[in-house]
Order: structure tokens, then C-alpha cells, then sequence
């Protein structure tokens, strides 16, 4: 039996974001393989999060492109961005908190490209008058990543309606970083 490896990772994906602490065991059973059959494409663990890390920051740059972040205005880009990010929304949230990938100096230079691309967008907000330019946008980058791990977790958790993933996030994080006009 020929075992898809693309499949294999979507299925780790699945697994971790729902819970983080899987063992490979689970993972395998998760996927319908066997352990040794998980090892014979992720020799462990940190194999297996190092390929999921690949895997999420490929999707996330297509989501990118996908929005077309330079096309509107700021917040609609910033919409389009949610929108299309929701699919893989919990496995970027689960990857912005494994710490292993942060640690020391092999940190994989696509979080700086996945980085630089989404404070552009939120520096053409703030330079065009849309969003505050008290919250820096390195800050609401950040915030954007926490939103989406912290949304998919309420959806998959069922706190939250599928329906409502988009709504919330936008909702929130536009809400705190428009920029008011102050009365004089």
C-alpha cells in the first residue's frame, strides 16, 4: 500500500491543531497508518512539525497572494485575508506556538517573508489613514496570528458557529485598530 505523504500531513495537521500534545502513536492512528509507517516520513516529532511548519507557511503565502493585499483599501484586504486563511487557520495557530520553531538559530526564513507581507499591509493602513498608528504593526501582526489560532479554536471547540470565524476576527481585530478621528 502506497502511502500519500500529503495526506499524511494533512491528517498530522489535523490532529495537532486539535490537540496539541498528540503522540505520534496518535497521529498515526489518526492518519490510518501505522507508527512505523509515520516514521519511515517524519523520522519524530520534530520532523513531523518541521514538514507541518513547511506546510503552513506554503498555505499561508497562497492565502496572501490570494487576497491581493494591495488591491482597496487596508481593511478590505485585511477581509480578504481572514477569509482566505480560515481553512488553515488552526494549523497557523498551532505552529505560531511551538516553541521549537522559534528557538535558536534555524529559524525557517518564511516566517520573516509570511511577516514583512502582513505589516506591509498593516503599514499601507496605517500611512492611508485607515488604522491606528499608536499599535505598531509588527503588534498587529502578531495579533492577527493569535486571532486565527484562538477563532479556530473556538470553532473546532463548537464555542463558536463555523459561520462566525470570518465575522469575529475582522470584527475584532478592525475594531481595535481603526483609526478614530479625535475631536478637537
Amino acid at each position: 500500500m502506497t502511502v500519500d505523504r500529503e495526506q499524511v500531513l494533512r491528517s498530522a495537521a489535523a490532529t495537532l491543531t486539535r490537540k496539541a500534545t498528540a503522540t505520534m502513536d496518535e497521529v498515526a492512528r489518526a492518519a490510518g497508518i501505522g507508527r512505523a509507517t509515520l516514521h519511515r516520513h517524519f523520522a519524530g516529532r520534530d520532523a513531523l512539525v518541521l514538514a507541518l511548519e513547511e506546510l503552513g507557511i506554503r498555505e499561508f503565502e497562497a492565502a496572501l497572494d490570494a487576497a491581493r493585499l494591495d488591491e482597496g483599501t487596508a481593511p478590505e484586504a485585511l477581509r480578504r485575508l481572514i477569509a482566505g486563511s480560515e481553512a488553515n487557520a488552526g494549523l497557523l495557530g498551532f505552529l505560531v506556538t511551538e516553541n521549537q520553531l522559534f528557538e535558536g538559530e534555524q529559524v525557517n526564513e518564511g516566517w520573516n517573508r509570511l511577516d514583512v507581507r502582513v505589516a506591509a499591509l498593516f503599514q499601507r493602513g496605517q500611512e492611508e489613514g485607515d488604522f491606528r498608528i499608536d499599535l505598531t504593526a509588527a503588534w498587529l501582526t502578531e495579533a492577527l496570528y493569535g486571532l486565527f489560532g484562538s477563532g479556530a479554536w473556538a470553532v473546532q471547540s463548537g464555542r463558536v458557529a463555523p459561520k462566525d470565524f470570518q465575522f469575529m476576527i475582522a470584527e475584532l481585530l478592525l475594531g481595535g485598530c481603526i483609526r478614530r478621528s479625535v475631536e478637537k
